[in-house]
């Protein structure tokens, strides 16, 4: 299913011009538009799903190899010194296109880029509760 209204489902399936690293049936690749590094990308599926809890397990398995394949690739062509691959799901967790995506986001040491956090800790009150609610 595709998404008249979305915008990652036009540029998914050409209806947007992009610049493409890679495409096959079921997803294009492409540069992003606001990069937080040389070389950013975006794998896209051309179908329409909201998040990666809506992807069939067929797709997400897709997915993450092509994530794999094409973080290789940037290593090799790009000559970065790491790549994070990142899938933001839900406003709250940063995503802003509901157009489930994955960013493939080369480093280079010393970039400024930051996908990284101040650790917390895990309490054994906060361990058990979630160990619990899991369990259930």
């Amino acid at each position: 299913m595709k998404d008249e209204n979305c915008i990652f489902c036009k540029i998914a399936n050409g209806g947007i011009p992009s610049a493409t690293l890679y495409e096959d049936e079921d997803f294009r690749v492409i540069l992003d538009l606001g990069p937080a590094t040389r070389g950013h990308a975006l794998i896209l599926p051309k179908e329409h799903y909201a998040n990666v809890i809506a992807l069939p397990e067929e797709v997400t398995a897709k997915a993450f190899i092509l994530a794999k394949k094409m973080a290789a690739k940037m290593m090799e062509v790009l000559h970065c010194d790491g790549v994070n691959v990142v899938q933001n799901n839900g406003e709250a967790a940063g995503q802003t296109v509901f157009h489930f995506h994955i960013h493939l986001i080369p480093r280079y040491e010393g970039d400024g880029a930051g996908v990284t956090w101040a650790p917390g800790t895990l309490t054994d009150e906060t361990r058990e509760e979630i160990l619990k609610a899991f369990a259930d």
